[in-house]
């Protein structure tokens, strides 16, 4: 049995709400310059190159990419041998969130109630995903996710007869209608299958792929690429001021579901995709 104290637990964590906002990881700046060398727009080239030199910045000085540091998403995957000691494991995550966004000077962006608004002063709650696994390691992923992009996510239950085809209507029509408000160029996470709930989740787990990374399925791989040409194929561009570019990628996880019903999850994420992760 393996022990990891609770100080270790926050301490990575600070140091992971810190780094992911900070510092973009090459998968996505390679799928913006790859991008940039696509768009035909003279203006939708000129933002791209202005989100990768943001970003190049945004290492250099050791400053947040984007002022908007986002809702705190971890998710955990906990070895069955692992027995955390020296205090509760979700306390810990929400200690480590609070030093990172206080020590990075990350913008504290959660109110403690949804209807009287009022900041909670150190971003935290954090939104804690776990998942138990074999073995005795401990994986802590953390994921700021920004409300703008958040905002413009939607899911659906359609009817198992609508099939491919209304999955690929909806998530067309999720993405026209957020139109520039997710900062294009965007990553399109699509959930299909499951419960309600875990539509949803699967849409926000998709984003945790390398940008571009195809799914393993080559059914799905082939609904991603098609996905992301029609995407591309709407005129939103980059910030939405026209252009061929308006996703980067399309990333799709399905799940088992109801005979019933057939669940669709767009989650949407703008072009700061952020995630850094640790194993303990």
């Amino acid at each position: 049995m393996k022990s990891i104290d609770v100080a270790d637990i926050s301490q990575a964590v600070a140091k992971l709400c810190i780094d992911a906002n900070y510092f973009l990881d090459q998968d996505v700046i390679s799928a913006l310059q790859k991008a940039y060398e696509e768009e035909i727009s003279l203006t939708g080239k000129e933002i791209i190159k202005q989100i990768i030199d943001n970003a190049n910045i945004a290492e250099k000085e050791e400053v947040p990419m984007c002022q908007d540091t986002g809702f705190t998403v971890v998710f955990v995957e906990l070895g069955q041998d692992v027995h955390i000691e020296g205090g509760s494991f979700e306390d810990a995550i929400y200690e480590g969130v609070r030093r990172g966004y206080t020590e990075g000077y990350l913008r504290k962006s959660i109110v403690r109630h949804p209807l009287d608004r009022v900041n909670t002063g150190d971003n935290t709650p954090a939104v804690v995903y776990y998942k138990l696994v074999p073995g005795d390691k401990l994986k802590i992923m953390v994921a700021p996710k920004g409300g703008g992009s958040e905002n413009m996510s939607a899911i659906k239950m359609l009817k198992p007869a609508e099939g491919v085809e209304g999955v690929k209507q909806f998530v067309l029509d999720t993405v026209l209608a957020a139109g520039p408000n997710p900062c294009p160029p965007i990553i399109v996470g699509v959930g299909i299958g499951g419960t309600f709930e875990k539509a949803a989740l699967l849409a926000k787990e998709s984003l945790l792929r390398a940008v571009g990374k195809p799914n393993p399925s080559p059914e799905l791989a082939d609904l991603e690429r098609e996905l992301l040409i029609s995407i591309n194929k709407l005129g939103i561009g980059p910030q939405g001021l026209g252009g061929r570019i308006t996703a980067l990628a399309v990333h799709v996880e399905v799940f088992p579901t109801h005979i019933a019903s057939l669940p669709v999850a767009v989650n949407i994420n703008c072009h700061a995709s952020r995630h850094k992760e640790i194993i303990l």
